[in-house]
C-alpha cells in the first residue's frame, strides 16, 4: 500500500515534468499543510521566487475562506510586479477544497491561468 505522501510525490513529479515557469509566466506553486496554505510564483529558468503569500497571520473564517484571501493577496502582489499570467501547479494535491478556493480567489483578483 502506497502512503498518501508517496502518492502525492508521484503525482507532483508527473506534473512538474510537464510544466515550467518563466519570468513572464511564472509557475504558481501551492503548498497546503494542516494549519495553513502557502503560494509562490516561481521563475524556474532563474530558480527564484518572484512573489509569495501565505495564510500566516490571517484569522477569521474557515480554511477555505482564508485560502481564497491568500489567492487574492498573491494576485495583488503579482499585478504590482507586472505579472498577469501564471501556470498553476497544484503540487500533487487534488483540485478541490482549499486549492480550488485559492485558485478561484486569484482568478477573481485578475490573475490569468
Amino acid at each position: 500500500m502506497v502512503s498518501k505522501i508517496a502518492r502525492r510525490n508521484k503525482i507532483k513529479t508527473r506534473i512538474r515534468g510537464k510544466i515550467s515557469g518563466t519570468a513572464q509566466r511564472p509557475r504558481m506553486s501551492v503548498f497546503r499543510s494542516n494549519k495553513g496554505i502557502y503560494v509562490q510564483l516561481i521563475d524556474d529558468l532563474e530558480g527564484r521566487t518572484l512573489v509569495a503569500a501565505s495564510s500566516k497571520g490571517l484569522e477569521g473564517g474557515t480554511k477555505i475562506e482564508i485560502a481564497a484571501r491568500v489567492g487574492a493577496e498573491v494576485a495583488k502582489k503579482a499585478m504590482e510586479s507586472g505579472i498577469t499570467e501564471v501556470v498553476f501547479d497544484r503540487n500533487g494535491y487534488l483540485f478541490h477544497g482549499r486549492v480550488k478556493s485559492l485558485a478561484d480567489g486569484a482568478r477573481q483578483a485578475g490573475l490569468k491561468f
